[in-house]
Parts: structure tokens; C-alpha cells; sequence
């Protein structure tokens, strides 16, 4: 079994919160985490017809049975049990009395903030990181500009991990990642968008995931995007909240501080795992990728959805960020360290041009002080330090 990062930070909040809850998406190794957590803890799964029919009737009487530390998988399939998790939960609020999880992040927390608000830890596990997979310990974001950057080794070539992505099942099991995805991307449709946001026409829906993976690393603009799909923009608006609390995509916001008068305010769309994402372009091969217009784009994926990971899976906020100025300048990751940004730019080939670290240079010529070691992270092997630039090799992530 492959150790997850998040799995300390979860082990801390169950001695501190009688509720401790893991979301995130379909197929991540929530079941797997929490259970091996806490494999004394009793389990019920409430995707079990009969364990849910129990629940819905009479929550009293089933929460009654448990007397000990109790695992409720996909608890987002009985939305009434909160409201009696909380009472039981004010009566005796032992630690890590109920361990939570569910793949439907926009239900769940909606439930928790109107009943568990306070008494729950909530935790966000993202399929595998290539840390995680590799065995190396996770990435700290802000060392990413230190001037000693240190090669770890990979076991894969960047666009066979690329094509993959991070399931965990598609590793555990070695399975062919189009077939399993093809999979994933219907359940996740016919499951999730469907039974929860009554989406009535699915092929529309399933038009506008995959006009959003050709958007991919762009930036968001919704009214195209809904001219596009034949939908209302706030349909589209609707369907993007939806793709982002399902943890499908991710909206990297742009960084508000003014260092010019002139900037870009819509935010940047990404998928956070590449092998959905070749899934939707149609990319069927490995082979595919070295000519395909979307390389560039899929490899700065990676690295945003690595850097959203080495947050989530410590337990914190992802304050990271793009700047982009009305003229073109543009950095493609700030990572706010809260004394400092540091500066990130992602280039996807094996080699890095000589005037790769223009948009690094102009943006920490005008933020001056706030700006913190520069890092640039990039397809090739070696790691070195060039005009005070840590150029990272995609291995160190």
C-alpha cells in the first residue's frame, strides 16, 4: 500500500475533533486511508442499499449501534444524519468519535456548515501525488525557489505519467487508463451530476466537460464557453462550480495585489488530473502527446494539481495564484507564503530558451521586496540554479 501524506494530519485532527471528515473525488482512497487509519474502528457503507434504507428510516437507531469510533463511508448519501451526528456529537464529544467520507464536496459541505460547523476537522484527499507514488516525502511550494534544488528520483518517463495520471486504482491494479476512465467519466455523470444537480441533458453536459479540458490552462471565459455549448452563462456558471467542488477542475485565481493598474481578473481553468484530462482531449496513447497542440497545457496541469495536492494533503489552504497584466506579461504560479510570493514559470520541454525567465524578471523587477526566490519548473531531467532561477526538473515535484 502506498503511504498517503494526508494520512499524519488525519491521524491529529481525530485526537481533536469528535468529527473528522475526508472528502474528495470518486476513486481517490478515501475508504483505503480511513480505514487503515483506524482499522479498529467499526465501518458501514452507505452505498449498501440496506445500510442506507436503515439510515434514511431511522437514524436514531442506527447511530445507536455504534459505540465506539464509527467510519460512515459517503455519508453525502444520507444528508439527513448530520443534524443527528451533531447531537451526538454535543453529548459526548470524544475525539474522533465519527470519521466521515464523501465524494461530493458541494453537498457535504453545505451540510457541515449548516450542523457540524466547529465540530468537525474537514480534510481534502486528491488521487495520488507523483511524490506519493515515488515514495519521497511530500513537496514543500516554498522551497521551490531555494538555490539548491535536488533531483528526486522518478519511476516513469513524463508522458507516460502524463497520459496515466493518479488514480489510485489505475496504479494498485495496472489497469489501461483510457478503458478505467472511460468508466469513471460516465459514473461520474450518471452518479453524481445527475442525481445531484438533476442535470436532465447529459450529453450537453458531457459536450461542455470536454469544451472545458480544450480550455484547459486558458483563461475562463464563460460567456464563450456557454455560446459554445448551446447553454445560459449561468448555466455555465453552475456547471464550472460543480466541475470544482467535485474536484474535476480548478479555478487558480489571479493574484489581486496591485503591481500594475492593468490586470487580468478572470481565473485560469485546470484539471487536476492529467490522465482524465488526456481522457477528454481524446489523447488514446502516450505517443500522442510530443505533437498534440495541448502538451504545454497538460504538462502545466501537472504542476498546478502538484501543487494543489502538497497543500491539501498537509491539511492546508493551496494559496497559490497567476499574474497576467493588460500588455502580457505573466507568471504563471505565485505562491503566497505570507511573507513573501514566490514567482513559478512552467515550460513543458526538455530544454529551456535563454529568454525563459523574462516574465520571472519583469514581474519581480515590479513587486520589488514582496518577491521571494524565483523557480522554474520544467520537462527535462536536471535541476540547476541559472540567473538566480531555481530551474527545477518536473522529477523534483
Amino acid at each position: 500500500m502506498i503511504a498517503r501524506h494526508l494520512a499524519p494530519k488525519l491521524a491529529a485532527a481525530a485526537r481533536k475533533y469528535p468529527v473528522v471528515t475526508v472528502t474528495g473525488p470518486r476513486q481517490s482512497g478515501k475508504t483505503t486511508l480511513v480505514r487503515s487509519a483506524f482499522p479498529k474502528a467499526q465501518y458501514v457503507s452507505l452505498e449498501a442499499p440496506d445500510q442506507r434504507t436503515f439510515a434514511t428510516e431511522d437514524p436514531r437507531g442506527f447511530l445507536r449501534q455504534f459505540t465506539g469510533r464509527v467510519i460512515l463511508d459517503e455519508i453525502q448519501r444520507v444528508p439527513e444524519l448530520f443534524s443527528y451526528i451533531q447531537v451526538l456529537a454535543d453529548e459526548a464529544p470524544r475525539p474522533g468519535r465519527f470519521i466521515l467520507t464523501g465524494s461530493q464536496n458541494f453537498l457535504l459541505l453545505n451540510n457541515i456548515s449548516q450542523t457540524l460547523a466547529g465540530r468537525s476537522a474537514i480534510l481534502h484527499l486528491l488521487p495520488f501525488s507523483l511524490a506519493e507514488l515515488n515514495r519521497h516525502p511530500p513537496v514543500v511550494p516554498e522551497s521551490l525557489g531555494e538555490l539548491h534544488p535536488r533531483r528526486r528520483p522518478t519511476a516513469g518517463e513524463l508522458l507516460s505519467v502524463l497520459h496515466t495520471g493518479f488514480y489510485p486504482r489505475i496504479h494498485d491494479q495496472k489497469l489501461d487508463p483510457a478503458q478505467w476512465l472511460a468508466g469513471y467519466v460516465q459514473t461520474y455523470v450518471e452518479r453524481d451530476v445527475r442525481n445531484v444537480l438533476n442535470v436532465g441533458d447529459i450529453d450537453t453536459f458531457d459536450r461542455f466537460v470536454r469544451l472545458c479540458a480544450g480550455r484547459n490552462g486558458q483563461l475562463l471565459n464563460l460567456s464563450s464557453l456557454a455560446a459554445d455549448c448551446g447553454v445560459s452563462h449561468t448555466t455555465a456558471r453552475r456547471w464550472i462550480s460543480l466541475l470544482e467542488a467535485s474536484f474535476i477542475a480548478y479555478q487558480l485565481r489571479p493574484h489581486h495585489q496591485n503591481f500594475s493598474k492593468r490586470l487580468i481578473k478572470s481565473p485560469k481553468l485546470y484539471f487536476l488530473d492529467t490522465g482524465l484530462l488526456c481522457y477528454l482531449l481524446r489523447i488514446r496513447t502516450s505517443e500522442d502527446l510530443p505533437s498534440h497542440a495541448s502538451r504545454g497545457a497538460i504538462f502545466e496541469s501537472l504542476v498546478v494539481s502538484e501543487l494543489v495536492k502538497s497543500y491539501l494533503h498537509r491539511g492546508m489552504e493551496a494559496d497559490i495564484y497567476f499574474w497576467r497584466d493588460s500588455t502580457g506579461h505573466e507568471v504563471d504560479v505565485l505562491i503566497d507564503s505570507g511573507k513573501r510570493l514566490l514567482p513559478i514559470e512552467i515550460k513543458s520541454g526538455q530544454t529551456v530558451a535563454s529568454d525563459s525567465t523574462e516574465g520571472l524578471d519583469y514581474w519581480r523587477t515590479l513587486a520589488g521586496d514582496s518577491a521571494g526566490p524565483a523557480a522554474l519548473i520544467y520537462g527535462g531531467d536536471q535541476s540547476y540554479v541559472r540567473h538566480d532561477v531555481a530551474f527545477h526538473s518536473w522529477r523534483d515535484m
